[in-house]
């Protein structure tokens, strides 16, 4: 192996580690020696995580002059709530397997590729969440689901509380996964680091040969850089107040090595209704709670989706709205 300077410059270049932000994917790397590693490590957990299914149906479906594509598993006549599953940037309805994966056994699963990203590929329209919310409920009322549970990772967590926010006729229950409400919910340096990202951070990435295998527009790769970077550098902050009147419930999960600041995870199980202090005191819930609220360990941004039967395991009882247990000895 060469270990030039030169060499060392194009590896890491080549490398897409780090984190897959709500606007950006930011290269966090420090020497690459470290960064190939993770990256083998990573691929290593995926192995052993990404059992994929394979779709029940996939399609087109045209809301306001542009064609999303979707992938459903399962049956949408199910007596089960669907879950929309909302991608993170530069990924697709593909990458999100881990957890599409890990919720279709137990309910359908409709997962559908963002304007600009994946097979939907370059679209007419405002890049903003707000107008990613539309879209994602546009999909909804185009398949005929009146309402559905919501999760998001990352850049589609962003849009789910959008989507709650704007659109809660459409929204039952939301699992945000590494998610902000607030632009200020990231560590500083994030968006400082977003803003500076171009189509070269991405040249020979496995990010950028996705992208391209799968969009009809496949040359559109720096557009799509540019649109995400603009998305981020403007304001997308939902009130406090509009954060506390979604109605339906909400479960956060982040790592503990995440980009989100854990004080803005824990504001916002707060303004979801978490933090029952009568339950504290009493020392069990009676009922299920309205917000949940999952740190996982030694976990990072791009780490959490090697995590998706774990997110499945945590989530499926809130989804469920099933009541936490008590363990025997303690109560009649």
């Amino acid at each position: 192996m060469q270990t030039n300077s030169a060499s060392t410059g194009s590896t890491c270049r080549s490398a897409v580690a780090g984190w897959v932000m709500t606007g950006a994917a930011v290269l966090t790397l420090v020497g690459c020696g470290t960064a190939g590693r993770e990256r083998s490590d990573s691929s290593a957990a995926e192995a052993k995580t990404d059992r994929r299914v394979a779709p029940t149906r996939t399609g087109y479906a045209s809301v306001n002059g542009a064609r999303f594509y979707y992938q459903i598993y399962g049956d949408l006549a199910s007596a089960k709530t669907p879950l929309l599953v909302l991608h993170g940037s530069f990924m697709s309805s593909e990458a999100m397997a881990p957890l599409t994966t890990s919720f279709a056994g137990t309910r359908p699963v409709i997962a559908l590729d963002a304007r600009g990203h994946g097979r939907t590929g370059d679209v007419p329209g405002p890049f903003t969440y707000q107008q990613m919310a539309t879209d994602a409920a546009g999909v909804l009322d185009a398949l005929k689901v009146p309402v559905a549970d919501v999760l998001g990772y990352s850049m589609g967590a962003v849009t789910a509380l959008a989507m709650a926010v704007r659109h809660p006729e459409k929204v039952g229950k939301q699992v945000i996964v590494s998610g902000v409400s607030r632009r200020e919910g990231w560590y500083p340096e994030v968006p400082e680091a977003m803003a500076s990202i171009t189509p070269e951070v991405f040249a020979g990435s496995p990010l950028e040969a996705e992208y391209k295998r799968l969009s009809p527009t496949p040359d559109a790769f720096p557009v799509l850089v540019g649109q995400i970077r603009k998305q981020e550098a403007e304001n997308y902050d939902q009130s406090d107040e509009a954060i506390r009147a979604i109605k339906g419930k909400t479960m956060i999960i982040v790592g503990d090595a995440d980009g989100v600041q854990l004080d803005h995870a824990l504001k916002l199980f707060e303004l979801r209704g978490g933090g029952d202090r009568k339950a504290a005191a009493q020392g069990f819930l009676p009922v299920a709670p309205r917000a949940r609220l999952a740190i996982l360990p030694a976990t990072s941004h791009i780490g959490i989706m090697a995590n998706g039967p774990l997110i499945a395991e945590l989530a499926i009882p809130f989804l469920d709205d099933t009541k936490p247990p008590v363990p025997p000895g303690f109560l009649k």
